[in-house]
């Protein structure tokens, strides 16, 4: 019997924390000893670097600090952003947890993400998910590109066939490159005009899935 996975993005797939993230690096930002160039963050410029690594969101949002001081920046905007989250959370997409719920019946679910260590952690501990994941991993666990990522939970779990749900191109390309089969979260923060499969919304997911599951597409 074949073993078939869901892989989920984490920003614009199952949530929009870009508010909360903003929030809490404008904090750091705001009593920064060396000049970054900027005293806070907007939740757009947040929402515009989703999806991307921590070290080329620091390049982008902190230009004016040399590689040491962009990365002493953004680990502390970092450390503070788990600790934020897990006190305010951020914004779910509808239906989450009942469509997670009807879809883990089914599939086990796992989070591949570029974030950093412990941002995963932050959403799950906050809004009590954990039952709902079998595994997950991301940049801060692995140092990798999201495609090695994806790769390594695919094989650790020993996975025949794996869906990647996400919202941006990058995903794609990654998933093209782990093997894997992409799914659009159209109402993310992306268009991924050549995606093969998309849904509008999250609790339209199990309807497509069960397609695949049935060979009726």
């Amino acid at each position: 019997m074949t073993k078939t996975g869901i892989i989920f993005d984490m920003d614009g797939t199952l949530w929009d924390s870009a508010a909360s993230v903003a929030a809490s690096w404008s904090e750091i930002l705001a009593t920064w000893p060396k000049d970054p160039g900027r005293r806070s963050i907007t939740a757009e410029e947040i929402s515009s670097v989703m999806g991307q690594t921590m070290t080329a969101i620091s390049q982008k949002l902190f230009p004016a600090l040399d590689s040491e001081g962009q990365t002493a920046l953004a680990d502390a905007c970092m450390d503070y952003e788990n600790t934020y989250l897990r006190e305010h959370g951020g914004v779910l997409y509808p239906n989450l947890r009942t469509t997670l719920q009807e879809l883990s019946g089914h599939f086990p679910l796992y989070i591949v993400s570029n974030c950093q260590k412990g941002y995963i952690e932050a959403f799950l501990d906050y809004y009590q998910l954990h039952d709902l994941f079998i595994d997950h991993l991301c940049w801060g666990d692995t140092g990798l590109e999201k495609d090695g990522t994806m790769t390594m939970i695919a094989e650790r779990h020993q996975l025949d066939s794996w869906y990647y749900v996400g919202d941006i191109e990058a995903d794609y390309r990654s998933t093209q490159k782990a093997g894997g089969t992409f799914i659009h979260a159209a109402y993310g923060f992306g268009e991924v005009l050549d995606a093969p499969y998309r849904i509008q919304a999250l609790d339209e997911l199990p309807s497509l899935m069960k397609k695949f599951v049935c060979n009726c597409l």
